[in-house]
């Protein structure tokens, strides 16, 4: 039997969350409005003006349980971390692996091709969901871009190369992804371009806010076997980059974000109301699209998948953890090569 640790997500303003011994409580206004087993929760995140009592950061540290704070725009601002888990000789290896270049591109490699594979079926997905012969041949097309992406990666030993297909790849798939939106909503959820930081449409803004949720999730599970999770192969290193992070949320972006994010528009769980736009374009989820989005990723991770290499389901919400740790057995040299999630 499985336990999914959940994410307790505190978005409403002025809560204050603290430990009443083996009990997290969430009060409003001196009020108690939620309590949650501790032992329930694999990490705590907070939105906007939350406060946090000593008392939980500390246990949470203790224990190794993720506490993310995120700004009122569910921007990233900081992680509250304990001591450094995992052996010492496991992050050598790690370390050691960045610094072997061949190494290193055969694991950003197998990386790249797991995201280009999953970004795939997404689209033949999308293509088979609708009688557009038009949007068929468009996300056809890019599906073909991605599959020869797969052929030229297989024998790639160059990083560089390897990046260069994935950013091809990804290009090609961000084109036509809005032409799996219903055609009543495309005209509000039209991407232009992929933007980041601000997100400059609706789409661009929900994805940015899925990808940060996600994120946060790979982050926690690298860090939970004793990763470095600022040490990557695929993203280059840079002071405060959480790279292995990042890396390891490549083969989950489409399965657990894009594709959630096309379910909540098609549903129209997320219309153009449940936007802000401020000054000069940036446009972010408002409060109520916020919570829609939070409560749709915390269900998503608990349906399953089977897992090809353990043979079994495991639920979405502990698949960063699974490869995680497969990430470390190959790094220990208990496995020939990593292997990312291959979604069908």
């Amino acid at each position: 039997m499985k336990q999914l640790l959940n994410t307790l997500y505190v978005m409403t303003q002025g809560a204050y969350v603290c430990l009443d011994h083996e009990t997290v409580k969430v009060e409003i206004d001196g009020k108690v409005q939620m309590q949650v087993p501790l032992h329930h929760l694999g990490a705590i995140v907070t939105v906007g003006n939350v406060m946090l009592s000593p008392f939980i950061m500390g246990r949470c540290a203790d224990d190794g349980r993720a506490v993310v704070i995120l700004d009122w725009n569910g921007r990233f601002k900081c992680r509250i971390v304990g001591k450094t888990s995992g052996n010492v000789l496991l992050r050598q290896a790690q370390y050691e692996a960045v610094r072997d270049k061949e190494r290193a591109a055969a694991i950003a490699r197998n990386i790249v091709a797991g995201k280009v594979k999953n970004s795939r079926q997404i689209l033949l997905r999308g293509a088979r969901e609708t009688d557009d012969h038009e949007e068929i041949d468009a996300l056809k097309r890019a599906a073909d871009v991605l599959a020869d992406a797969l052929f030229h990666l297989k024998d790639s030993t160059d990083i560089d190369y390897v990046r260069g297909l994935e950013g091809e790849s990804a290009h090609a798939y961000f084109n036509v992804f809005d032409r799996m939106v219903k055609e009543e909503d495309r005209q509000t959820f039209t991407m232009k371009g992929r933007s980041r930081r601000p997100p400059l449409d609706p789409m661009n803004g929900l994805l940015s806010f899925l990808y940060t949720m996600l994120l946060n999730d790979c982050i926690t599970a690298v860090e939970g076997v004793g990763l470095d999770s600022q040490m990557g192969f695929l993203h280059a290193l840079r002071p405060g980059r959480p790279s292995l992070g990042l890396d390891l949320m490549e083969e989950f972006r489409s399965v657990l974000a894009d594709r959630l994010a096309l379910t909540l528009i098609n549903r129209k769980q997320i219309t153009g109301k449940s936007f802000e736009v401020r000054p000069g374009g940036a446009t972010y989820l408002n409060d109520a699209g916020r919570k829609e989005v939070v409560v749709a990723y915390q269900k998503r991770k608990q349906d399953e998948f089977h897992h090809p290499i353990l043979d079994e389901k495991v639920p979405f919400g502990l698949l960063p953890h699974v490869q995680a740790r497969l990430l470390a057995r190959h790094l220990r040299g208990d496995l020939d090569a990593y292997t990312p999630v291959l979604y069908s």
